[in-house]
């Protein structure tokens, strides 16, 4: 490993002690319960996500500061894990792109193993730190870039590594981890922990802890994509046309925001090239397709800022 620092982390060899591995004492008769109790149950537990995030409301608005600032100045964001959270980083990653018309090396997902890791198992890979530092030095990762780490149990060594060769190379680094920080301590410039409690299913942390994941994610690439200006109001007007579900829903947009009827917004979005924001801009300014294009470019993509400096009413 010539071309990365070696990396060291050593994780604990007893995790009993970690919140994610305890016994739930709610569901010690787990398989007593009827299916309807089952529902009850998880339905009970998965109250405790919302009240995670609302805990770590500080933090994660932190996490999206700091990634449209560095996204805004040319950098990129990555989500690194194993196991569930490698595979809830590279879904949050592989969604930008279509919702938010982002560019697929803008926003990426790093999972242990690889692509291959999607869909079969491969949590042994996660114990090797120094293939967690070796991704980031692939990515050839920088100082613009933010690097979010993602670990249930806190302990996962690739993570560890990937976010210490980050540090090196000067990037930002976000922890995201559903145990106390006195379980178990970071280096990160912003550490977001989401404690959701012990698991229904004793250390099974695709279960709470995944979904808390999942909503911590949705909240930070969207909040990102809005600071971004990917948004306008609560439309997404920076979707990507490539499909009818997606063509039709541009034309509801177009409807809904300037009253048009169908067959005027479809005509409208082919002369914009189907770009919903750069319809909307010509539709309101009266610039024509290249004219609304520099404008847009002007204003970083931001449609509201970019309408009101050619017209400057609400």
């Amino acid at each position: 490993m010539s071309s990365v620092e070696k990396v060291s982390f050593e994780a604990p060899h007893e995790r009993g002690h970690l919140l994610t591995e305890q016994a739930n004492p709610a569901s010690q008769n787990l398989d007593e319960l009827s299916s309807l109790e089952l529902v009850d149950l998880f339905n009970r537990e998965d109250e405790r996500v919302l009240a995670a995030i609302a805990q770590a409301r500080k933090p994660l608005a932190e996490a999206i500061d700091r990634a449209a600032e560095a996204l805004r100045r040319g950098g990129r964001l990555f989500y690194v894990g194993a196991g569930t959270s490698g595979r809830l980083g590279v879904l949050d990653a592989a969604e930008c792109p279509p919702t938010f018309c982002t560019p697929p090396e803008l926003v990426q997902g790093i999972i242990a193993g690889g692509a291959g890791a999607l869909i079969r198992s491969s949590e042994d890979l996660e114990d090797r730190a120094e293939d967690g530092a070796e991704a980031i030095a692939h990515r050839q990762i920088h100082d613009l870039d933010v690097v979010v780490g993602i670990t249930a149990g806190g302990t996962t060594p690739y993570v560890h590594g990937a976010l210490h060769a980050a540090r090196q190379r000067g990037a930002t680094t976000v922890f995201i981890a559903c145990v106390p920080a006195d379980q178990v301590g970071v280096q990160a410039d912003v550490d977001i922990r989401l404690l959701v409690g012990p698991e229904i299913l004793a250390g099974s942390t695709r279960l709470k802890a995944g979904t808390v994941t999942k909503l911590a994610l949705n909240i930070l690439s969207t909040s990102v994509m809005v600071r971004l200006g990917k948004v306008y109001g609560n439309r997404m007007v920076d979707v990507a046309v490539t499909n009818r579900k997606l063509h039709d829903r541009a034309l509801r947009i177009l409807r809904d925001l300037t009253e048009l009827s169908r067959e005027e917004c479809a005509l409208l979005l082919e002369k914009s090239d189907r770009s919903v924001k750069l319809a909307l801009l010509m539709h309101w300014t009266g610039l024509d397709r290249h004219a609304g294009k520099v404008l847009l470019e002007q204003h970083q993509g931001n449609l509201r800022q970019a309408v009101m400096s050619h017209r400057p009413t609400p």
